[in-house]
């Protein structure tokens, strides 16, 4: 009928059980790829991958995790961000955001655009953080590593930049966002070499808008 069809992945990239964290990985691929062999799709029916990002990091569960907080920076993520695992209720490890293992999945899933969730979460902090590359014993590498016992190594190597300390929940516009607010999303993306197209404020409807 012409009409389009929407594939969600259910989980992260670093889940996924191929080019995951291995062992720390789920059974299945949790890749764009696998829209393809779950869905039987042929591959050239695929005319976008769209990249779902927070605006800082999370895991559930073991493996390694660079930019984890677990100070109380870390706890206000998971209260404010309500970082509880859907089905288990399991409390979700928060970090800042990792641009070395985000354009990583930009690669693997061939993300040409994303949308990035959970803005609001940061509004009250004063300084934010992000991590540009991870230090492994004397190499500084922005790749990420292929083997899990040299990610648990890894120290991040993070750059700063000032928080907007204002509520963006009321925004349903990206020009609405606080200046620093944008110019944070501006930085994420310049660093996961991927072009924005959709951002979120919070859970409900018309607080998700397309750029």
């Amino acid at each position: 009928e012409g009409k389009e069809v929407l594939f969600e992945g259910a989980q992260g990239t670093w889940l996924d059980i191929d080019y995951g964290t291995y062992p720390f990985v789920t059974s299945s691929n949790t890749t764009a790829g696998a829209a393809c062999t779950g869905g039987g799709l042929a591959p050239n029916r695929i005319d976008r991958v769209v990249g779902v990002l927070k605006a800082y990091s999370t895991r559930v569960g073991s493996g390694p995790f660079p930019t984890e907080l677990t100070d109380a920076t870390g706890q206000l993520l998971r209260s404010r961000g309500s970082e509880y695992g859907a089905t288990t209720g399991r409390p979700r490890r928060c970090g800042w955001f990792d641009a070395v293992a985000t354009r990583y999945a930009v690669m693997l899933n061939g993300a040409s655009r994303v949308a990035l969730t959970k803005m609001d979460v940061l509004d009250t902090l004063e300084t934010l953080r992000i991590c540009t590359a991870y230090q492994i014993g004397d190499r500084r590498v922005t790749d990420m590593p292929v083997d899990s016992a040299a990610l648990e190594q890894a120290v991040p190597v993070y750059e700063e930049m000032p928080g907007w300390q204002a509520d963006t929940t009321r925004a349903r516009s990206y020009r609405e966002l606080p200046k620093r607010a944008r110019a944070y999303v501006a930085r994420l993306m310049e660093l996961s070499g991927a072009r924005l197209h959709v951002v979120s404020v919070g859970p409900k409807r018309d607080q998700t808008f397309i750029v």
